[in-house]
């Protein structure tokens, strides 16, 4: 997970996760955590923006770890899809090239966590090698290519959140023993 220097008005600097913001108007002074909705954790009549932090920190990791991983892939079709397609693959799409025999094949969307989806073409054959025997075999080879990404997928989602949970339970550990060892 990101995090960013965050300098205060009065000269404190904290490390600051992507998900919480300082606020810091004439009347309000706390963090404010923003993910799946938002919180503030006010300065309050404390005045210790060490110890709202810690409060909003808390907060986030709890969101964090209430979010299951790899919620953003689509599991069924859209409404709207005009095929009895499962989600991802469309076609058969007709390729008319020039100087070549047109082609039929089918279009997979692999997803691919934290980055760009890939889009693969598995070829069916040509108006004169086209059968109903190759469009089945196109689709069931897309439907596991499809498949195999989609579990890649969900796989590094749950990675990439297990450590984003490590990282915030470490910035959560350093500013709770920073606080522990200030002087009251």
């Amino acid at each position: 997970m990101k995090s960013r220097e965050v300098t205060l008005p009065g000269g404190q600097c904290f490390q600051v996760p992507q998900g919480i913001q300082r606020i810091d108007s004439s009347s309000t002074h706390g963090w404010q955590v923003r993910y799946q909705g938002t919180k503030l954790y006010s300065d309050g009549e404390s005045h210790d923006p060490k110890m709202s932090l810690i409060n909003a920190l808390s907060e986030l990791l709890a969101r964090v770890a209430a979010t299951p991983a790899g919620t953003a892939l689509k599991q069924r079709a859209s409404a709207n899809k005009t095929s009895d397609l499962p989600p991802g693959i469309s076609g058969p799409i007709v390729r008319n090239r020039p100087d070549r025999a047109p082609t039929a094949g089918l279009s997979v969307l692999l997803p691919r966590y934290g980055s760009k989806s890939e889009i693969r073409n598995v070829h069916i054959g040509t108006p004169n090698t086209y059968t109903v025997e190759k469009y089945f075999a196109a689709l069931e080879k897309c439907v596991t290519l499809r498949s195999e990404a989609v579990a890649r997928y969900e796989q590094d989602a749950k990675k990439a959140q297990g450590a984003t949970l490590a990282f915030l339970r470490a910035e959560l550990r350093a500013l709770r023993a920073d606080r522990a060892s200030a002087p009251r």
